[in-house]
């Protein structure tokens, strides 16, 4: 039986756990089309996600000459409202995603996801495919109040209260979860297969995988 060295495993879930850029896209772009933008074509949307929709939606509008601040909040708006509608049409848990899921439930581990994605999205999500059960804690974005989602350590703080304390090692694949991490002082794994920000070796993340199936080997080597 594997003997992993934490009590709890932190996920983000944007590029982690799930392939969300299509609905993300496609939700950009219903935007970008109300304020009279040009789309984002399809195989660029992934370059945008990591600080969350809002930054997501200002880094596109930004690309083609910006708009005042009270018609972009409009405008935010909107994509929310169809996102909330269209959040799980295309998006899908990464290639053995359910299987580490579970054998990670076996272990006894507790598991909590850390997205800046907002919780009731995340959680929408995580149970229409069915993934909801295995966590102890969504954490989203706004969940622990403005100014305090990654890369604040908050959240993490936030995910060993809720795992029941112990030791964390945190999943993500941005620079935003790796800032978080060293926030909180917590190891931090690097999954290359999502939407990194940075190039191969330079997350600065303490491992880096091209897997999922690669996680729990990883975890045990940083114990």
């Amino acid at each position: 039986m594997t003997d992993l060295p934490f009590a709890i495993i932190g996920f983000d879930l944007d590029g982690t756990l799930l392939e969300t850029h299509r609905d993300l896209g496609a939700a950009v772009n219903h935007a970008l089309g109300l304020g009279g933008f040009d789309p984002v074509p399809a195989d660029q949307a992934s370059d945008l996600i990591g600080g969350g929709a809002k930054i997501m939606l200002q880094q596109a509008v930004d690309r083609q000459g910006g708009m005042p601040e009270k018609e972009f909040r409009k405008l935010y708006k909107q994509m929310l409202a169809y996102y909330a509608e269209n959040n799980a049409v295309h998006t899908r848990p990464y290639p053995h995603a359910a299987e580490v899921l579970a054998e990670l439930d076996g272990l006894g581990i507790a598991m909590a996801v850390v997205t800046n994605k907002f919780e009731s999205f995340a959680g929408q999500i995580l149970a229409a495919l069915g993934l909801a059960d295995h966590f102890v804690a969504i954490i989203g974005g706004d969940t622990m109040g403005k100014g305090r989602a990654k890369p604040a350590p908050d959240p993490i703080f936030e995910a060993i209260r809720r795992g029941g304390g112990g030791h964390l090692a945190f999943v993500g694949d941005s620079s935003y979860d790796v800032r978080a991490a060293r926030a909180a002082n917590v190891p931090v794994i690097g999954a290359r297969y999502g939407y990194c920000d940075k190039p191969r070796g330079e997350l600065g993340a303490d491992a880096e995988i091209d897997s999922l199936a690669e996680l729990i080997p990883a975890l045990c080597r940083l114990g």
